[in-house]
């Protein structure tokens, strides 16, 4: 009988991973998941429906793949596109930080001439209180 260490588990779902025909298929979001498995076969279609319900088993995503699979099998073909294209949900940007510079931002706006309700407004010089 063989013995299974985490390290063991890690490595075979790396190679699970690796196989599917949709790239870094686990970081996908449904929305962007709808779009690229119409791209995909009948076979590949049923490859990733049963890596979903063996491993995270997300009601929407084996909904959207059972559907998906369903039209296939009806006649449905596979619309071009590639499953593995950049799309929005990928690494952007690296965060550079902020666009905005002291020399890109607006001047501070000048105080109230009233004063604000904790810092009482001061009366004008050319103003006699009697």
């Amino acid at each position: 009988m063989t013995e299974y260490t985490e390290d063991t588990w890690a490595v075979r779902n790396m190679a699970e991973r690796a196989a599917l025909p949709l790239p870094d298929y686990d970081h996908l979001p449904i929305g962007s998941l709808e779009s690229r498995v119409r791209a995909l076969t009948a076979d590949e279609v049923e490859e990733v429906l049963a890596y979903e319900r063996a491993h995270a088993h997300r009601l929407p995503v084996t909904e959207l793949l059972t559907a998906r699979l369903e039209q296939l099998l009806s006649g449905a073909e596979p619309t071009s596109g590639d499953p593995g294209a950049v799309r929005p949900e990928g690494p952007g940007r690296p965060n550079a930080g902020s666009p905005v510079s002291p020399a890109t931002s607006p001047q501070p706006p000048s105080p109230t001439p009233h004063g604000t309700p904790d810092q009482r407004g001061r009366p004008r010089a050319d103003r006699t209180w009697r």
